[in-house]
């Protein structure tokens, strides 16, 4: 029983949460600032997107393990299904499971941060079935889009501009055109993530036809697209603070850039079996970047 708990422990891949947790964190920091904070709603918003980082990170165990990306020839972690501590079908009953707490979560959400109002219900509704069917139609199904080198997109859709954007209103019930820079940040950091990943597995993704985008435009160019989208982010956070600059404790956030720029670094000297640790790494330095933005928000707020 014990091995089978550290199994799934495994699959759940639990140091990819800090990244899924950054844009909650961001979203909940600057409805802080305009005094709009709300402990159930973000407790509510906290629990969805762990349900949701789960199940995401199952049916790519699955799906990569079905479609032979998952193969001798990957760098990274074995996965669960590919070397057979889960059989496929228990991992599909956990993907469906899952699937049902992030539904069932997200509608007590909803329900707590609109009350009656089924205007903004079902809009959100709909937001979270695309939210669940992205998790899932990532690398499992006849096409996924993650072979087709769309992970990014969607990452930064639904890490950024889904997250803090969407988590924001749900808080306020409004919306800040200046907020989508912090959201921009997010999306930024989080596909600098993927993009650590697809570069460490360049070369079992060729083989089994995933087209990531380090596939489709080679590893040079992918590390200097790392480096673009990791200074795009830290550039749409210092665009916002100059907007909205009030305080220097707004400038608390650049404390963390040294992170950001050994990642950046490491990627572009790191052969990709020792690109692994810069996963977590770099999960670690978004989640310190949100946390250190935010409380320069708070400090100068007060």
């Amino acid at each position: 029983m014990q091995a089978n708990i550290t199994h799934w422990v495994r699959a759940f891949r639990l140091r990819t949460l800090p990244l899924a947790l950054s844009s909650i964190a961001m979203a909940g920091f600057l409805a802080a600032a305009v005094n709009a904070f709300r402990w159930s709603v973000f407790i509510l918003c906290i629990l969805t997107t762990i349900f949701l980082q789960i199940l995401s990170n199952l049916a790519n165990d699955y799906g990569d393990s079905i479609h032979g990306a998952d193969s001798a020839h990957r760098q990274g972690p074995l996965r669960t299904v590919q070397s057979g501590a889960i059989s496929a079908s228990s991992m599909k009953r956990a993907i469906i499971f899952f699937a049902t707490l992030s539904f069932v979560c997200g509608m007590t959400l909803l329900f707590t941060a609109f009350g009656s109002n089924w205007r903004g219900i079902l809009f959100f509704l709909v937001v979270g079935i695309m939210s669940i069917a992205a998790a899932i139609a990532y690398t499992v199904g006849k096409k996924p889009y993650g072979y087709a080198g769309l992970g990014d997109i969607s990452v930064f859709i639904f890490f950024g501009l889904v997250g803090v954007l969407g988590s924001y209103y749900l808080f306020t019930q409004t919306l800040d055109e200046l907020v989508i820079l912090p959201a921009i940040t997010c999306g930024l950091f989080s596909v600098a993530v993927l993009n650590i990943n697809n570069i460490r597995d360049i070369e079992s993704d060729l083989l089994a036809g995933k087209y990531s985008v380090p596939v489709r435009i080679g590893r040079k160019n992918a590390v200097i697209y790392h480096w673009i989208i990791i200074t795009g982010g830290i550039t749409a956070a210092c665009v916002y603070t100059f907007r909205n600059f009030q305080s220097p404790w707004q400038l608390l956030f650049l404390l963390s850039v040294p992170l950001l720029i050994a990642n950046m670094v490491a990627v572009t000297k790191k052969k990709p079996s020792g690109l692994d640790p810069y996963l977590r790494q770099m999960a670690l330095a978004t989640l310190a970047f949100v946390l250190l933005f935010g409380t320069g928000l708070l400090l100068a707020s007060r």
